[in-house]
């Protein structure tokens, strides 16, 4: 064991190894040093895995990051606020509307504008959030059913996920790249008829969820692929900073939505489902995916409520200007804050130091939930088969366009 190679938690850095490549000679005669990615489709983007294996079985493994280099950090601190907002959506790209609501949220903080807005634009805000949500989700547990082997699950998925994506492109302009949420209101009001659809397209989708939930999460060969499957405990969790559905499938109630209570989530009633371990293990892959279907019926509920208010006491009016409080240039007082929001996928938190009268942050960082996600895959990896590798990446839902920023 004197040659055990030990992963010291800095991607491909192994301790006694050359800095250019490994000593393979420090490998067991029976261990080899395979790669996965960096584009492989199971590995849900541009994703390098260096995994040291004994037979089939995995011995450690270690991501490698650092392909797309969107840089997002450095744009940001050459930019005006309102001009992030575009670089803001090519992070997490699938879910656009949630990332921008975060960012917007914490420039409003720093100008005053918290808590300022109209009721209408709150309520719009979190409409196209909560769709965006149910978006991600579906392309998150459809592309994991293509990792298993069950291929029907995703164009079933697909389908209505595309339908949603038609609804926010109706309402910005674009496809997945919104720029709809702006610093201190919206880019426009919602078109004339879209609650409506929305309704309609609800009522379409309230069954379908339960098809796929009875069809993918009772399936017996999806429960046999993921059930006691990179069983993530919940103190190794939290010591690797993990949020979101990975985070609440080990049995944490902890929501960033009733936590932080933003926006006018407060006012809405909703549920925060957490792992129960039903047919498994508590945290497992199989309660990941079962979360994420549960959250999907919760975003219905809000979707809903949403509407409601809408369409009654927050009609359109002639006078509505989702533009009114944006600000002509903006203009901060030299200051630190930090704000975060629930993402699909996590908490998605943007730190910023202001400078005094200055139109651009001097620095803007932003933490990514599928960073610190990533960052368990080689502890729960350990000791599981080559094939359960994969079985672990597809359930942590990653977008790399977050990790490499």
């Amino acid at each position: 064991m004197a040659n055990r190679i030990q992963y010291d938690y800095q991607p491909g850095n192994f301790k006694n190894a050359d800095p250019t490549k490994y000593q393979l000679a420090d490998l067991k005669a029976e261990e080899v040093l395979i790669n996965i990615g960096p584009q492989h489709p199971a590995t849900h983007g541009i994703l390098r895995l260096e995994v040291i294996l004994d037979g089939e079985i995995v011995v450690d493994v270690v991501p490698h990051l650092g392909y797309l280099h969107r840089c997002f950090e450095k744009h940001a601190a050459t930019l005006p606020y309102n001009q992030i907002i575009p670089y803001v959506d090519r992070m997490d790209y699938l879910a656009a509307m949630n990332s921008e609501h975060a960012f917007a949220m914490g420039v409003e903080r720093m100008l005053g504008l918290d808590g300022k807005l109209s009721p209408r634009v709150e309520y719009i805000r979190v409409l196209v959030a909560e769709f965006n949500r149910l978006a991600s989700h579906f392309m998150a547990i459809g592309t994991y059913g293509i990792d298993l082997g069950v291929f029907t699950a995703f164009l079933w998925l697909m389908r209505d996920r595309e339908y949603i994506l038609r609804l926010l492109e109706w309402v910005s302009g674009a496809r997945m790249l919104y720029n709809y949420i702006w610093i201190g209101g919206l880019y426009y009001d919602l078109p004339v008829g879209f609650e409506e659809r929305c309704s309609e397209f609800i009522r379409y989708l309230k069954p379908k969820i339960k098809e796929i939930e009875r069809f993918l999460i009772e399936n017996t060969l999806f429960i046999q692929r993921t059930a006691k499957v990179g069983v993530l405990p919940l103190a190794t969790a939290i010591n690797h900073g993990v949020s979101g559905p990975v985070l609440r499938a080990s049995g944490l109630r902890f929501d960033l939505r009733r936590v932080d209570g933003y926006s006018i989530y407060p006012e809405l009633s909703f549920d925060i489902p957490i792992g129960q371990g039903l047919v498994g293990q508590l945290g497992d892959c199989w309660d990941r995916t079962w979360v994420r279907v549960q959250e999907c019926k919760e975003s219905i509920k809000i979707a809903e409520q949403c509407l409601e208010r809408l369409t009654t006491d927050l009609k359109r009016t002639p006078d509505f200007d989702p533009q009114k409080m944006v600000p002509k240039k903006i203009r901060t007082h030299a200051q630190d804050l930090y704000t975060r929001a629930e993402n699909p996928r996590g908490e998605l938190g943007f730190f910023f130091r202001a400078t005094d009268h200055g139109d651009k942050p001097f620095r803007c960082k932003a933490r990514s939930s599928s960073f610190a996600n990533l960052s368990v895959v080689p502890s729960i990896a350990k000791g599981q088969p080559l094939a359960d590798l994969i079985a672990i990446i597809g359930s942590i839902d990653i977008v790399l366009g977050e990790i490499d920023r």
